[in-house]
């Protein structure tokens, strides 16, 4: 018996008011793809394809697919998944009041969430800072206490969308090396970031992105080396969307 993908979208197009944001996007999950990165210019529709992937927008045409199963409806995101933005939203309170928030996984007793949450808070370096005013977080341990929130749910996939964009070199290192972790634990990761040297350095496969449409997708060493397309020779050379040329 055939295994379903674990994130499948088929031909999913995305036009709010008529203005086409994604245009017939196909994509399935290899099995041996641990960091996927989404990557393209500004306004080509990652985020946007982040938030279809997760549940949150349904697609006009097309469907989306995780372990086989159809979204919730409703603008529920898949069982399964977690999503950490950019700019993460903490509760008020302590670091570890926010974490005491989070439901349990299935079949794990609420007795040991005190426990698990401040073990997840060891993982993520933030153990010392557990009684401290979540809100009152640096920006790196902020986007760390996200990351550790989510992890906390035990996904099978975890979505992140631009998790070092305002970060410091000394953040984003602890941020990366955090996403390093996560790999390593058994779940995946879909990435978006414009870092290109972060998507280097974490990814296994590339997605590229470019008005809507999925032009290329490569292992991650391939991609960066030999890109196929011009449009991501000339993303990777740094020229703005209106520079692209079709040579």
């Amino acid at each position: 018996m055939a295994t379903e993908p674990l994130l499948s979208l088929r031909a999913v197009s995305f036009r709010p008011n008529g203005r086409t944001v994604l245009d017939a996007v196909g994509f399935e999950w290899n099995e041996e793809v641990r960091v996927c990165a989404l990557i393209g210019p500004n306004g080509s529709g990652k985020s946007v394809l982040l938030r279809t992937a997760h549940g949150l927008l349904e697609p006009d045409e097309g469907e989306v697919r995780f372990e086989g199963r159809p979204p919730p409806g409703d603008g529920l995101a898949f069982e399964g998944q977690a999503l950490v933005f950019q700019h993460p939203s903490l509760f008020r309170g302590t670091v570890l009041e926010n974490l005491l928030l989070v439901p349990d996984p299935p079949g794990r007793p609420r007795s040991e969430r005190r426990e698990r949450a401040l073990g997840m808070l060891d993982r993520v370096g933030l153990r010392p800072l557990a009684g401290a005013p979540a809100l009152k977080l640096s920006g790196g341990e902020r986007q760390r206490l996200a990351l550790a929130r989510a992890w906390l749910t035990e996904p099978r996939l975890m979505l992140l969308d631009e998790p070092t964009a305002s970060l410091d070199p000394s953040a984003t290192e602890q941020v990366e090396q955090l996403i390093g972790d996560i790999r390593a634990s058994g779940c995946r990761v879909l990435l978006v970031s414009h870092n290109l040297g972060q998507a280097a350095r974490l990814a296994d496969e590339v997605v590229f992105i470019h008005q809507g449409r999925l032009l290329e997708r490569q292992r991650a060493a391939a991609f960066f080396d030999c890109p196929r397309t011009s449009e991501a020779r000339h993303f990777l050379q740094g020229a703005l969307p209106w520079q692209l040329t079709t040579a």
